[in-house]
């Protein structure tokens, strides 16, 4: 029976048990928090959460948008009643009390955006437009936002008073962002980098590789026609490829669909003269590489190291599946070159040979670090062996 006694004692035995279950989880909680340490730790630790998150926001640039979220970590940091973000044209993003206000920054913020020195103003309420719920005057510390010498914004902090302190944690508020969009910058220069290199890849390919390439067409269209033919389509999907505008990323599949249709033409030119082994593992075909970073290897085995050989001379490409990595190794038995002389190219002082492979090692350190670079095993009359390394799993970095 609902009533009985039986089932009333199950009852508050089942909200005992929820209230302990509560207050456990509460303690939880507060010991884990009490974990930070002192009060001086835990404001650190959230200072530098905010100042994360706040990051996070403006690593694509002072926008509107991800000055808009930022600002609300900021104020946060700065304890102010609002704060204001500015470029140089327009108030990007406001947080806090006093949006009222908001039309009238940019005339106050002028004289910083000018001299690029912090200042503090009175900002005070239009007689007519004054609200009625409490609201009074401000003051507004307003920081300039440099990037080198120039100013290319502000941050206005507003609160009832503005002491020394607020003043200058503004200011390092607006370095603080200053150097964000600094790292905004490089992003963007190590992005334009690598598209030029690529261009400087295909600038390489054009003079020497289409040259050729055309002269030997142009040599069966008598002697035959259908081989002929066969050449200007494998040459139109290589340039293709080579040429493309879209994406700095490609699959090991890809490139080395490219390579076929490189070394068909390259055939059609030296015949039996360069000879292809291939040995794939299927499982790293998917696997996402820098665009152009396989096809300048074997061009580079062709040019220059079999080339100048005398006979026949033996390519051998392999990809292996090597746990969390990619290893494609691109072999040849040509001439090889001096060790010596092969630092020297890839350090970058020695102009005008092997720019592919220079070019290629520049671009994997970049995009996988120092460790990722090109392992060369050379010497004269010995050969070229070069070992190429990527993450099979590279969250960001789409083909």
């Amino acid at each position: 029976m609902p009533d009985s006694p039986l089932f009333t004692a199950a009852a508050i035995a089942v909200i005992v048990l929820a209230v302990a279950v509560v207050v456990g989880v509460g303690l939880k909680v507060i010991r884990s928090f009490r974990d930070l340490g002192t009060d001086a730790e835990r404001a650190t630790y959230n200072t530098l959460h905010a100042a994360s998150r706040a990051g996070q926001h403006l690593r694509a640039g002072l926008h509107p948008a991800g000055a808009a979220k930022a600002s609300k970590q900021l104020r946060a940091l700065l304890g102010c009643d609002a704060l204001a973000i500015t470029d140089t044209d327009a108030v990007l993003a406001w947080d806090g009390a006093a949006e009222e206000l908001r039309p009238s920054l940019m005339r106050l913020a002028e004289e910083v955006l000018t001299t690029g020195r912090t200042v503090v103003v009175a900002v005070g309420y239009p007689s007519a437009a004054k609200p009625d719920h409490g609201n009074h005057d401000f003051s507004a510390v307003i920081a300039p936002i440099r990037a080198g010498s120039r100013v290319v914004g502000s941050v206005a902090a507003l609160a009832p008073a503005a002491g020394a302190g607020l003043v200058r944690a503004t200011s390092e508020v607006a370095d603080w962002i200053a150097a964000q969009l600094e790292l905004a910058e490089l992003e963007s220069s190590r992005t334009l980098l690598m598209e030029a290199e690529v261009r400087a890849l295909r600038a390489q390919i054009s003079p020497h590789f289409i040259y050729n390439s055309l002269n030997a067409i142009a040599s069966f269209i008598n002697t035959d026609p259908a081989r002929a033919r066969e050449l200007v389509v494998e040459f139109a999907d290589f340039t293709r490829y080579s040429f493309r505008r879209h994406g700095d990323f490609t699959t090991v599949a890809e490139e080395l669909r490219c390579i076929d249709r490189y070394l068909l033409l390259e055939r059609a030119r030296f015949g039996e003269r360069v000879q292809v082994s291939l040995r794939i593992a299927p499982e790293v075909l998917s696997t996402v590489i820098p665009f152009l970073s396989l096809q300048p290897l074997v061009e580079n085995a062709v040019r220059h190291g079999l080339e100048a050989k005398e006979g026949p001379g033996h390519i051998t490409i392999c990809a292996n599946d090597s746990g969390a990595f990619a290893e494609v190794t691109i072999e040849d038995d040509g001439v090889g070159m001096d060790p010596e002389h092969l630092r020297s190219v890839l350090a970058g002082h020695t102009d005008g040979v092997h720019v592919g492979l220079r070019n290629v090692d520049a671009r994997l350190r970049q995009v996988y670090g120092d460790e990722h670079g090109l392992i060369i095993d050379t010497a004269p009359g010995e050969g070229t062996m070069i070992t190429m390394r990527v993450p099979k799993s590279q969250p960001g970095h789409d083909a």
